[in-house]
This record gives C-alpha cells, structure tokens and sequence, in this order.
C-alpha cells in the first residue's frame, strides 16, 4: 500500500518513508487513498491483550512493518512506561463511559502515540537506508511537547525541537516542558498562539525543502505532530481498546455501534476514530467536541471553515486552535480530490477560508455530529459528574463531555456513549478546583495538593515532583525568528 499527499495523489510513498518525512514534499499530508488494505474482521482483535492488539492494527496501517516486527517496537514502546500494560482503560460514569488516555508518562492522551512514533522512527531509517540524523520539529498547544520529549529523549539519531505558545499552556504544562532532562531535547515559546507555532513549522518544512537549507549537513527535518501519520495511527487502537472493554464488560453486544465524544483541536484524535471505523470496528457516530473556538463546530454544520474569528485562551488550552490541520485528511478521503484539497488548503492559507462542495457536506453530517463548550459550561460539566458520579475530570474531557449531554439530547435513539479524556484533571488544577465549588490558592503546584487534600484523586507521579525538578529550557522567541532558531540548532554539535 502507497501512501500519497492530500494535495498531489501523485506524491507517493511507503510507509516507512511516510513516517520518516512527517509532511509530504508539497505540504500536503500524507494518507492511504483508501483503506481497502487495510480492512479486517474486527473481532479478530476483540480477546486479544493491548499489546497484540497494537501490533496487528498497526502492521495493517503501516504495512511496510511486519506484525511480527510491530510485535518488538510496541513492547519496546509501551512496556513498563504506563500505570498498567492495559494502557487505556474504559470506565463507567453514569450512563456513559469514559475512555482513560491519560495514564502514561505525562498524563496526557499524547502518550499512546509518542511512545511508538520514536521506536517507528528508528526502525524505518534502517529499511529506508537512511543515515541523517533526524530533527524533530513539533507545535504543542500543551500536552504534544511533554509527550514527544519524553518518547525521543535520548533516542540515538534524533534530535526535538518543541515550539509552544508564550503564555498559552497550563503552568503545569509549561512546567513539564521546561524541566525536561535529554541532551537532544530543546523547547521553546513562541510569542503568539497555537496556530502561529505550527504554522511556523510548516513553514521551516517548506523552506527548507525550497531551499536545501540542510542540505549535505547530516540532518533532516521530520514531525512528531499528528501531522505525521506515524503519530496518528498508534492512537487508532484505542477505538478498539474501549469497544473490546465494552463488550467484556457486558455494555454492549458484539455488533453493536458505539458512539465517540471527542475534545477536538487539530481534528487528530478524532480522525483516528475514523481510521477505526473504516477499519470495520462498528464506530457509531463521532461526535466532534469544541471548546470557546468553535471554528470545527461552525465548520461541521455548515460546511464553511473560517479562522478569522477571535482568538480565546480558555481552560481547556489545548483545544485553542483555529486551524486543524489534520481536517485535510479527512477532507481527502471523503472527496478523493487532491486538486480540491489543495485548493481548499491554499484558500485557507491565503484568504482565511474555504467552503466545501454540498456532497462533501452531505458525507461529514453522515460521519459526525459538532457541539461547543464555554469555560463556565466546562467547570459546570465537572463539578455535576463530581457531585453525581464522583468521577474527577479535566478541562477538555469536561467540554467533551457537556457535548455529550447536548448530543444525547438531540439524538434520544444515539448509541453507547464514550467520552475521550485526553489528560489527567491535575494538569490543569486551577480550573478543576473551580469546578467541583472549591476556591484556588497559591500557584498551580499548591493548587494540585490542594485539590488532592480535597478530592483523593491521586496526583500521578510524574506531576508531583515537578516542582522540585531543575529548569533547563528557558529560551522565548518571535514568530518570525524560528527558522533561523530551528538552523542554529541544526548547525550546533549536541
């Protein structure tokens, strides 16, 4: 199976070459022109331990691995890194369920895919040959920086550079970032929002590529965003982890359709709930959940995508984005026209704003459902699951699951219900302390035994000792300073 840009279905690859790159030569994303190849009988999987199960979706989507050789890289990805070999569990709140993402190394969702893409990344240089040595580039709006910096840290033949927005992440996630030990790891802020990091990531991929900027100097450019389809695919398993629980469990019948609530930013998370469900898994509707920045809400409803909206920095930053890149996959798929996307995408870049034809339309209000959530909205969400159900959440599980409610309410015939939580509640303990009626005091650390001393919910280990933890990465710089940040370092011995 080839793998081919979203905006020029004549830019092929394997997918080996594909995880290698990150972005397509032209800026496009790389996707299957279909997933033909890649279907197979879900209940194959159903009995099978999270580790098998990993490693014969992935050789499905990644064919260019063995199920074999994806057997040893998920071992060496996952084992011994999550609370339990399990990875993410589903539990039940109320009527609905909660699939847990967030019990990984950095309490974040993030961690599934970071995990793999480093082992991913390594096993494809030795089949494609390649001998630079790789520098990551990655946009974070929270929780993609601590994650990737922690799956590369170290990795021989790599090296990361993670841009975040100044001011624009949670002081716990910030704090994770900045303490980050490795000597080929390096963060920096970016002065602006989300958008603008990863754009200026894009853009260094295009002008190095237009250039040769690194040419003949040992080093190549690739992705640990879900840009990169090696960070999308790892978290297709989880789809299948939580319908698999489900039905062990007694809550649905194999068979039976299940709907998925995601906290929706960059539209990767999400996607890879369609990856699954034209895999065969019988995924219901997904329901894409938005927070003040509604731009998918608005775009989903009415087929029209504008980011020249305001900008709000909410309690849930990593669904601050106006741009979701990994929209162009999808927007591929359903159309199959390359020259439309790349229109689209150009239109975007160019102008603000796209809208697409009335059949592509008709195809998303098949596939999914939009809902928003503002801050109070969100902290309501977490005090009433707290009060009734005694369940802790966080800011982007809360908005997804207020969505939730709103979908249900408008669908009384839905199916199962899965609300996707992306982090731990104590990456953000300001805002869930607000939520369950409680008032904050001292800075975020203070904040997080406070909630503890209130709740029980244990703080995961990784984020009680942050405060304790040396700072190493200080560095803050302009937008339009970042390529040649991204060349200096690029040029610097490690």
């Amino acid at each position: 199976m080839q793998y081919q840009s979203t905006r020029d279905k004549n830019l092929k690859s394997g997918s080996a070459q594909a995880v290698l790159n990150g972005l397509a030569p032209d800026g496009g994303l790389y996707t299957m022109p279909s997933f033909d190849e890649a279907r197979f009988d879900y209940r194959e999987v159903l009995d099978l331990d999270t580790f098998a199960m990993s490693a014969r979706i992935l050789s499905k989507l990644l064919p260019d691995f063995s199920e074999e050789e994806m057997t040893k890289l998920v071992h060496d990805g996952y084992a011994g890194k999550f609370e339990t070999d399990h990875l993410t569990p589903t539990v039940s709140v109320g009527e609905d369920h909660i699939l847990e993402l967030f019990r990984g190394p950095t309490s974040a969702f993030k961690d599934v895919a970071l995990s793999m893409l480093p082992r991913l990344m390594t096993a494809a240089k030795g089949k494609c040959g390649f001998t630079d040595e790789i520098m990551i580039l990655t946009a974070t709006s929270g929780d993609t920086g601590k994650a990737a910096m922690e799956g590369f840290c170290n990795v021989p033949g790599t090296r990361i550079i993670v841009f975040y927005p100044y001011g624009g992440v949670s002081a716990v996630q910030q704090a994770q970032m900045a303490t980050q030990a490795g000597e080929n790891v390096c963060v920096c802020a970016v002065r602006g929002n989300f958008d603008d990091a990863q754009t200026g990531v894009k853009n260094i991929f295009a002008s190095v590529g237009r250039e040769g900027l690194l040419k003949g100097k040992g080093v190549s450019l690739s992705s640990a965003n879900s840009i990169n389809i090696g960070r999308l695919a790892p978290q297709v398993v989880y789809y299948y982890r939580s319908y698999a629980d489900l039905v062990k469990a007694g809550r649905i019948r194999t068979g039976d359709k299940v709907d998925f609530v995601v906290p929706t930013g960059n539209f990767g998370d999400i996607l890879a709930g369609y990856f699954a469900k034209e895999m065969g898994l019988p995924v219901g509707k997904l329901v894409c959940a938005s927070n003040a920045n509604n731009v998918l809400t608005d775009f989903l409803r009415t087929g029209r995508y504008d980011r020249r909206r305001p900008f709000y920095k909410t309690v849930s930053p990593s669904m601050d984005i106006l741009v979701s890149s990994n929209l162009e996959r999808l927007l591929y798929l359903l159309s199959g026209d390359d020259k439309l996307v790349a229109g689209l995408m150009k239109s975007l870049s160019e102008e603000g704003a796209y809208e697409v034809p009335a059949e592509v339309l008709e195809k998303l209000h098949e596939l999914l459902w939009a809902g928003c959530c503002d801050d109070e909205a969100a902290k309501a969400a977490i005090g009433k699951v707290w009060r009734e159900d005694h369940y802790l959440c966080d800011t982007h599980t809360a908005v997804a699951w207020d969505v939730a409610q709103q979908y249900k309410k408008e669908n009384p015939a839905h199916n199962a219900v899965v609300v996707l939580s992306t982090a731990s509640p104590y990456k953000f303990p300001a805002a869930v302390l607000e939520g369950i009626g409680e008032r904050a005091k001292g800075d975020e650390f203070d904040v997080m035994e406070q909630l503890y001393d209130v709740t029980g919910v244990p703080v995961p280990k990784n984020l009680a000792s942050l405060r304790e933890r040396e700072v190493r990465h200080r560095d803050v710089i302009e937008r339009d300073e970042m390529l040649d940040y991204v060349l200096g370092k690029a040029a610097a011995k490690k």
